[in-house]
């Protein structure tokens, strides 16, 4: 009798990095008590949103073969930036947000300029403007640290975006239903639309698109403006989490994100990705930096056990472009 074949399914990558997440999960759990708590869970989540919205954002350069250096201080300048029209302006919460928002797509459309258009290298175009952004954050927040509105204040209501407390004292993470939203509507624009499918072409074979008649200019831009929308997103989230904001934060945040997207199946040399992998991959991060110190391990080996983990993620991804090109 022939035995039946698993569905390919199962081996997709976002499949495996699902059960390393579960597994990760169980063996935190099993080994520390405290890890267990609802508190510590809430604590990761918290701390995962504005990573997730950085990864989901930077999986569109990294899908055209570039990458965003600037999503982590560009994070911080956009939320300084909000933090400060609030702070000593006086404006309405709601504005702060939209400015911060515009704000980070105009850095995303500038490093599209600068790489799609200007055909700097990634690496050294968005390198720039990951500086450019320290220093406008340094300038809109005076050099002192900035506080959006606490609970309570008048303009907090946007903090109950990422949790709300009931009546019982209970938090809930609203946070994560938004980003599982936000998630599902980047797979669809990745799989279902011109962005997307010519993102994918761009990172697959930029000469090839060109001939095809894509604008591949226009399309690089959009990656990176796709980015910088995100990043902005995650300096709201940021903000609603943190309660105090900091000029020259934010360096090392963008290689979390970057990261999580690669463990999660965004090719390191570009022409693939999934967003749903991305969401998943982050939270292999998440678990480790959080878990690690409660089975007593310090955060040197924290970066350690991460790095290799990546190392890992990059391997899998030449042994699948290997095995592609013998076909």
């Amino acid at each position: 009798m022939e035995k039946k074949k698993l569905p390919a399914k199962i081996f997709r990558q976002e499949v495996i990095v699902f059960l390393v997440v579960v597994a990760l999960f169980a063996f935190f759990c099993s080994a520390s008590q405290d890890f267990r708590k609802y508190a510590t869970i809430l604590d990761i989540l918290d701390k995962s949103y504005f990573v997730l919205l950085m990864a989901i954002g930077v999986a569109f350069p990294l899908i055209t073969g570039g990458v965003d250096l600037s999503i982590g201080t560009g994070l911080v300048c956009y939320s300084l930036a909000g933090g400060y029209l609030i702070m000593f302006k006086g404006w309405p919460t709601g504005l702060a947000m939209i400015v911060s928002i515009l704000f980070g797509i105009a850095i995303g459309i500038l490093n599209g300029i600068l790489i799609g258009v200007m055909n700097l290298p990634p690496f050294l175009g968005t390198l720039c403007t990951c500086m450019i952004t320290r220093g406008l954050g340094s300038i809109c927040s005076k050099n002192t640290g900035i506080v959006w509105p606490t609970t309570g204040q008048t303009g907090s209501w946007f903090r109950k975006i990422f949790k709300y407390t009931t009546s019982g004292g209970t938090n809930i993470p609203l946070g994560l239903v938004w980003i599982i939203i936000l998630v599902l509507i980047m797979h669809f624009v990745l799989n279902h639309t011109k962005v997307g499918r010519y993102t994918i072409a761009i990172g697959s074979n930029k000469e090839a698109a060109i001939l095809s008649g894509i604008n591949v200019k226009f399309y690089h831009v959009m990656a990176y403006a796709i980015s910088g929308l995100f990043s902005a997103f995650a300096a709201i989230a940021y903000a609603g989490i943190f309660q105090t904001i900091y000029p020259g934060s934010g360096a090392g945040f963008e290689l979390e994100a970057i990261g999580g997207a690669i463990i999660g199946g965004v090719s390191a040399t570009g022409g693939a990705g999934s967003i749903i992998g991305t969401f998943l991959g982050v939270y292999v991060i998440c678990l480790l930096k959080t878990g690690l110190p409660f089975i007593g391990l310090q955060a040197k080996w924290q970066q350690i056990v991460t790095g290799l983990v990546l190392i890992g993620s990059v391997m899998v991804d030449i042994i699948k472009k290997k095995r592609e090109a013998k076909r």
